[in-house]
């Protein structure tokens, strides 16, 4: 399915390229703790700054750095990957103190574990314990996956997004949407036509790669099982560049969603950043956009940072 593309006047399209990315969260791992003052003066005050569960980091780790990044006034959102929670007491320690750190937001996933560390086999079953709404945590992100999931239907997809709405509905939480980055807009733009008609309400913030080579991004969509945009040319990096619809770069992805299926008011409320271990690149390039510093292509399909930003 190919998205519809507006023809906007250059000033219209800078100005909502700016809105957009104003409301932008990024990721950060346990690994960026030290700079995370750093990024704090390059981000607008108040910016969701998720932190990401690496492999090698430990849930305690996931914690002391959404303290961190909470105490440099952003809004810290530790991933809480549901596979790597160990016991009921593990959840609500951490839940505990992030709680006393003045985090109340997070992202719950299942985690790509094929081994199940404790109880928790899935964001629901996480969820369905209510122990991080017994700790004041009431703001949650959850992930959908726009050109499908390795191991889900996209059938089931849709079932478990309805069913943690409603589950958000009924505990007075406050839930958005976080998708699995991707470089195919049209695919996003397709799959957000069927939100209303699986009922599903809740905003939705898009998952992008931040500003990284792009033999780094094809390494990341091969370990995320980033399918549909990929398959086919993961044997040529240039081939990927030439592959009709991808947006290889954060400017491509953001112009054409902008003119494609972003409006304002819209359920689409904002892209999310995935940094890939450029956390200071990509909150660079945001405060360059936030502020204006870029250059639009001749055809309105990309844009140049001013400072230049990878």
């Amino acid at each position: 399915m190919s998205a519809a593309v507006d023809t906007l006047p250059e000033p219209a399209l800078r100005g909502r390229i700016i809105d957009f990315v104003r409301t932008a969260s990024m990721e950060i791992t346990s690994h960026d703790t030290e700079i995370v003052e750093q990024i704090a003066e390059l981000l607008l005050p108040g910016t969701s700054v998720f932190v990401a569960h690496t492999p090698r980091a430990t849930l305690r780790n996931i914690v002391e750095t959404a303290v961190r990044v909470e105490a440099a006034g952003l809004r810290a959102t530790p991933h809480i990957a549901a596979r790597r929670i160990e016991s009921p007491d593990a959840l609500r320690n951490a839940a505990d103190a992030l709680a006393a750190g003045g985090v109340r937001q997070v992202l719950t996933i299942a985690g790509d574990n094929d081994r199940i560390a404790g109880p928790y086999s899935s964001s629901l079953e996480l969820l369905q314990s209510g122990i991080l709404f017994e700790f004041g945590i009431r703001r949650i992100a959850v992930a959908a996956h726009p050109e499908g999931h390795r191991a889900i239907g996209q059938a089931r997809l849709w079932e478990f997004l309805h069913t943690k709405q409603a589950l958000a509905a009924r505990r007075g939480a406050e839930m958005h949407i976080v998708t699995q980055f991707g470089f195919d807009p049209a695919a996003i733009c397709g799959w957000a036509q069927h939100l209303a008609e699986h009922e599903i309400t809740l905003p939705v913030h898009i998952g992008m790669a931040g500003p990284a080579p792009l033999s780094k991004l094809i390494t990341y969509a091969m370990h995320c099982g980033v399918g549909a945009s990929l398959r086919g040319v993961m044997r040529s990096m240039a081939a990927m560049r030439n592959v009709a619809g991808l947006a290889v770069s954060p400017d491509e992805m953001i112009a054409r969603l902008v003119t494609s299926c972003v409006s304002p008011g819209g359920q689409i409320v904002g892209p999310h950043f995935f940094s890939f271990g450029g956390s200071l690149a990509t909150a660079r390039w945001l405060a360059a956009v936030n502020a204006g510093r870029f250059e639009l292509a001749a055809d309105g399909q990309g844009f140049k940072v001013a400072d230049g930003a990878p």
